[in-house]
């Protein structure tokens, strides 16, 4: 339910001595329980704005339907109207009161229904129209994907009907109002701030458009203009929800922890099948520390608007920090079942199968990011990531060899070309290259002036096998960064390319910091666990190798280098196994020299004459294998006079 479907101001004491004797009452509030102002109220049950065949008594039933209404007995209110409606089925202010019951208690269609026999009754009424729009408003706002599917669409046609009741009544702080909230849930916020601003205008106590104007500040991070609005909001009316909701968000921005809880709660009493105060509750509980109480209210957010991915997504991060990540998995994935191409949605799961070295999957989930928001730049790292770790893991020849490697380049090509001046975007599209080995100068991309770049220039170094140059960067993001989440997050990301050094520095950094120990402890003997999984693999290798078990120690020194990318003898191991199993293979050869650079990269303190040996021996193993390549390509030719001769015998 959207954040204006969360308040309800009621109506406030007008002429309370002369009920009988307001025309033309409009029996509801706006937009699922925002009020009318006093003012506003006085003038239209005036009826200022109304044509003069539809003045008249307001009717008892109505009147005390208006009771109901402002003290949520929505039944009640319903059955009035009707009566009132029995009586006189052309009463207006019966007909849209019905209809806004109808829109509270989200009967959608039936109060479209209401509604629309209003406005055949005043095609001009101001508020009708408002109905209508409010009405397209909450309907974006179910769980049904066929509205959110033509959300912009649905969005136009709710400020064409805020334009027509603006139009009809310029000077309606309640028309202003709605287009100010559609206006908002369109992203324009300076026009919505002008629309709430016309409504305060029209009546200088309009509680709701206080309040509007306060979710505007929040959203532009105006945390002393947001806190000024709600704050004036609650001044006239304490029952204003929405207020007292973005105003505990606002607190909890600011690191005002229970002063946000507080505010919350006191929202939440005034309408408690609130999915957003339900996720902001949550919010403040997690950053509390208390993962219990997050979850409970995240999932009763999950419970009222399941087509949030928000909330799945906080679920997953608890249950990642616990270590559980299949678990996280899990959670992501109940949340692609209303939502199957929520690009954040299948995003950490790609992130989170990477972290189970999961590598298909993961390459699998990146791509579908790209398919429906091909200028994520992180999806474009995390699916270079994926590939880089998987030709660590294969042979790096038959891994460009096969179509992975064609429709990553496509992928990330395409995002390039959607956004070209995106640095982590051209340094992903530069980190492929390499591990296809094309060099590309990185210098030439620029200076990265952000974490995220950072992150992506030392990773594109990496893949060009630079390993020192790529651990300055990382030591440079480590010492920069004061946050532990961040910390965390940076030693989880070397954890999952098998930067040890990096994530054990990340990790002892976060472990100083008070409240993150165990987490950082928990990080730390993941890296000490992968450590040891890649030295016995090694060991392992190392002795194959020596029983000439070549095949074999292939495989193992493959598994080592993909366990620990930067351990100079599992290159070595592996390059020197290759040489001499596949002495006649221009693939495994090259592989072989890959390997040797790779060696010499992270052992850069080799005596001169022994550089200078694997050097030769590395330009010799690329001669070999151009000149086997070149052999083959002459084979189909001799192949194809072999076969007649073996035909004709």
């Amino acid at each position: 339910m959207c954040v204006n479907a969360v308040h309800d101001d009621g109506w406030r004491k007008v002429m309370n001595n002369h009920k009988d004797q307001i025309v033309v009452a409009l029996a509801t509030t706006l937009l699922l329980g925002a009020s009318f102002s006093s003012t506003a109220f006085a003038r239209t049950y005036s009826g200022a704005h109304r044509k003069p065949s539809l003045q008249g008594r307001v009717s008892r039933e109505v009147v005390q339907a208006d009771q109901a209404m402002k003290n949520n007995k929505y039944d009640l209110a319903e059955n009035l109207y009707h009566d009132a409606l029995n009586r006189n089925k052309n009463d207006l202010s019966a007909r849209v009161g019905l209809g806004m019951v109808y829109a509270k208690t989200f009967k959608l269609d039936r109060a479209d229904e209401e509604l629309d026999k209003a406005l055949k009754l005043d095609p001009q009424s101001p508020i009708a129209l408002c109905g209508k729009a409010t009405v397209i408003v909450n309907r974006l706002q179910s769980s049904s994907t066929e509205w959110s599917k033509n959300k912009q669409a649905l969005l136009n046609q709710a400020q064409a009907y805020a334009n027509r009741a603006v139009q009809a009544d310029a000077n309606s702080p309640e028309a202003n109002y709605t287009l100010g909230t559609v206006l908002k849930e369109q992203g324009n916020l300076d026009q919505a701030a002008s629309a709430f601003n016309k409504a305060i205008a029209c009546d200088k106590e309009y509680s709701d458009a206080y309040a509007g104007l306060g979710l505007v500040y929040l959203k532009k991070n105006d945390f002393a203009g947001a806190i000024t609005n709600f704050k004036q909001a609650l001044s006239y009316n304490t029952g204003n929800s929405t207020a007292h909701y973005g105003l505990g968000r606002t607190f909890i921005q600011q690191g005002q922890l229970e002063a946000g809880i507080k505010e919350l709660n006191t929202s939440l009493y005034q309408y408690r099948n609130s999915a957003p105060v339900h996720f902001e509750l949550g919010r403040a509980y997690e950053l509390q520390g208390n993962t219990v109480g997050a979850i409970q209210q995240f999932q009763e957010s999950i419970r009222i608007k399941p087509e949030m991915a928000a909330p799945y997504i906080h679920v997953a991060d608890i249950r990642e920090n616990r270590g559980d990540i299949e678990h996280a998995i899990a959670e992501l994935r109940s949340g692609l079942e209303l939502n199957p191409n929520n690009p954040e949605l299948l995003l950490r799961v790609a992130n989170d199968n990477l972290r189970l070295e999961k590598i298909d999957d993961s390459i699998k989930a990146y791509e579908q990011v790209l398919a429906v928001a091909p200028k994520s730049s992180q999806a474009a790292e995390g699916l270079t990531r994926a590939f880089y770790l998987k030709a660590q893991k294969e042979s790096t020849g038959a891994f460009f060899a096969s179509n992975d490697y064609e429709a990553a380049q496509h992928s990330i090509d395409r995002a390039v070309q959607m956004n070209p001046n995106n640095m982590e975007l051209r340094l992903a599209q530069a980190k492929l290259n390499a591990l296809s080995g094309k060099q590309i100068d990185l210098n030439a991309l620029g200076t990265p002036n952000n974490d995220g770049e950072r992150v992506a220039y030392a990773e594109a170094l990496l893949a060009q096998n630079k390993f020192q140059e790529s651990s300055q960067q990382m030591n440079m993001l480590i010492s920069s960064i004061a946050q532990p989440k961040q910390l965390l997050a940076l030693g989880d990301l070397s954890l999952m390319i098998k930067d040890f050094d990096s994530a054990n520095a990340a990790y002892n950094k976060a472990a100083g910091m008070p409240g993150n120990e165990e987490r950082a402890k928990r990080g730390l003997d993941q890296v000490a666990k992968a450590k040891e999984v890649a030295r016995q693999d090694l060991t392992l290798a190392t002795d194959l190798a020596r029983k000439k078990q070549l095949a074999s120690a292939v495989d193992k020194f493959h598994a080592a280098v993909f366990e620990n990318p930067r351990n100079a003898d599992a290159r070595d191991g592996l390059a020197t196994a290759l040489e001499k199993l596949y002495p006649n293979d221009p693939k495994e050869l090259r592989e072989s020299s890959t390997q040797y650079r790779a060696f010499l990269a992270l052992a850069p303190n080799t005596p001169p004459k022994e550089q200078e040996k694997l050097q030769k021996r590395i330009a010799k193993l690329d001669n070999k294998a151009s000149k086997l390549e070149s052999e083959m390509a002459s084979v189909p030719r001799k192949t194809s006079m072999l076969s007649k001769l073996q035909f004709k015998k």
